[in-house]
């Protein structure tokens, strides 16, 4: 085999030190061009960065802030658009070297690449140091002076509770949904919700009419104008008002819609209320969904409210076998709750009638209902009593008398576990309440509450009915969020702590008396065995209170 030489590499010496190179238009060597040319000459060593720490976002050029980690890709590219002069090298690497986090100095290593002569590419690696400023965001600083808002959101509801507003409340946190709001206000029939950017307005009231039925309209007014640049400042309202009927309502629909809406009994109850409502006949188990656009063509509103409902005793139940979803239709017989007393001796109990208490009628009724599927006999039931009712309803008042039954069962209650009064393992958040709010009455509240006074004990109570609702239905626990309680409260001890549902003063009863007189009714009660129960697998770790807000729903 012959060898064959490669072929020869022809040297020269370097201009200024003469060490040995390969042939170059500048006759140097890699060092000795280093120190002629800098080819980081234009780009600044020393920049900054504004941070504001109200919000801990980053101005990113040429006026957006940007929510950025520490060392994250979002961070460093807002320091690369800082450089001037990048733009005339190749940027090969850049990485962030570590710094003291409380140094206010950023630390950037860059590697680039450029041109110098003909066919010479020289590499260089440099540091440059940012310096972290302090500032405020216009958004930060429209919330300093005073919350001052560009959109509004005016949502409202008539009807007497505020149990809309508290499972409206959980659906904008689980939904992150509050986060762009500077200020919540609290009205007469619903809240106000402040924006700094009218895009923000828009976007609560596309998730309000993705949740409930609404309607909406909106509206502008202009605050000043520029002839020069022929610009203008506005502020924007928008005004969200929620259809005025909730669960468990008695509901009577107009004769003409109930033809249209596959021909159902006028007389229906509301089982579930989304972005749009659904309604029953207990009688048959027909259902029907109305959507917003639908209703507010022909509104109408509910004959009666939860705030109506009276309890009632179940003597005796016979499924009729239909069957329709989770609803399952029977015959009841029913009578007034208290028209039974316990009669016996030797332990032995009876159950009669009892005749001498006038207060509390005695007569049985019987009805149909669509809770055959977990009414036994000696359950109690709450339900609308329409034997005696008088409703300002032309609606109403049209229907015949064969068609209006003399009792309504809504739903199954728990009266000897609620008289227990066991604590919740869980609890619930509200949106905080900013230092300093417009409208501010108290500190701590949440979103719904704030108004005090008289208003208070009964938002207490609404409170109370929406925590029975979300143990009683499932389905209406899976659309928020609970959280477990790790601040158990003392069963025994029979007083309710101050600081209680957002925030509010609640004074301590002395149960002493009260423990004494019903010892002995709830020693004989025996607790009910299908009591609805909160299970550990279905609720959340607590996060940060200064994230969320802080409420105890207990």
């Amino acid at each position: 085999m012959e060898f064959v030489p490669g072929p020869a590499v022809h040297r020269v010496l370097c201009a200024d030190c003469g060490t040995p190179i390969v042939p170059n238009s500048a006759n140097l060597c890699v060092a000795c061009l280093r120190n002629t040319v800098d080819i980081t000459e234009g780009i600044p060593k020393q920049s900054s960065v504004s941070f504001c720490r109200n919000c801990e976002r980053f101005l990113s050029p040429p006026q957006s802030w940007t929510l950025a980690r520490p060392e994250s890709q979002e961070l460093l590219a807002i320091c690369l658009k800082r450089l001037k002069g990048l733009n005339k090298v190749r940027l090969t690497e850049a990485h962030f070297i570590w710094t003291e986090p409380h140094s206010k100095r950023l630390r950037v290593s860059l590697t680039i690449q450029k041109e110098v002569l003909t066919s010479t590419i020289l590499e260089q690696i440099f540091e440059i140091e940012y310096l972290v400023q302090h500032g405020q965001c216009p958004d930060c600083t429209k919330l300093a002076a005073k919350n001052t808002w560009k959109a509004l959101v005016q949502v409202r509801q008539k009807v007497s509770h505020k149990r809309t507003f508290l499972y409206l409340e959980q659906l904008i946190l689980k939904h992150g949904t509050q986060k762009d709001t500077i200020s919540v206000k609290e009205v007469r029939d619903g809240l106000d919700f402040f924006y700094s950017q009218r895009s923000h307005a828009i976007k609560m009231v596309e998730f309000l009419a993705g949740v409930v039925p609404v309607r909406s309209k909106g509206s502008e007014q202009l605050l000043s104008t520029d002839t020069h640049s022929g610009t203008a400042n506005y502020k924007f309202t928008y005004s969200v008002e929620i259809v005025p009927l909730c669960k468990d309502d008695l509901v009577c629909i107009p004769p003409k819609q109930a033809r249209q809406l596959s021909n159902i009994s006028p007389l229906t109850i509301c089982t579930r209320v989304g972005n749009s409502f659904q309604l029953l006949d207990p009688a048959t188990l027909q259902t029907c969904e109305i959507s917003a656009q639908v209703y507010w063509r022909a509104p109408f509103v509910s004959l009666a409210t939860v705030t109506d409902l009276v309890e009632f005793t179940i003597l005796d139940v016979e499924p009729s076998g239909t069957v329709r979803g989770k609803w399952v239709s029977a015959d009841a017989q029913v009578a007034m709750s208290g028209a039974f007393k316990s009669h016996g001796s030797n332990g032995d109990q009876d159950t009669i009638m009892d005749h001498e208490n006038s207060s509390v009628s005695t007569q049985i009724f019987h009805t149909r209902t669509h809770l055959g599927a977990i009414l036994q006999p000696g359950d109690t039931a709450l339900g609308y009593h329409l034997s005696n009712a008088n409703f300002n309803s032309d609606d109403f008042s049209s229907l015949p008398s064969s068609r209006i039954p003399d009792i309504i069962l809504v739903k199954k209650t728990y009266p000897n576990r609620r008289k227990k009064n066991k604590t919740r393992n869980w609890k619930l958040r509200s949106i905080a309440k900013e230092a300093g709010e417009e409208g501010e009455t108290g500190a701590g509240r949440g979103v719904v509450g704030r108004m005090g006074g008289r208003d208070q004990k009964k938002v207490e109570e609404d409170y109370e009915l929406f925590l029975q609702d979300l143990e009683e239905d499932p389905e209406l626990r899976g659309t928020v969020n609970l959280y477990k309680e790790t601040k158990m409260r003392d069963a025994t001890d029979g007083a309710r702590k101050k600081g209680g549902q957002y925030g509010m003063d609640v004074d301590e009863m002395d149960t002493s008396h009260t423990t004494s007189v019903a010892n002995g009714d709830e020693q004989d009660a025996e607790e009910e065995a299908d009591f609805p129960t909160v299970k550990m697998e279905e609720l959340l770790e607590e996060f940060d209170e200064m994230t969320l807000g802080d409420s105890e729903g207990s």
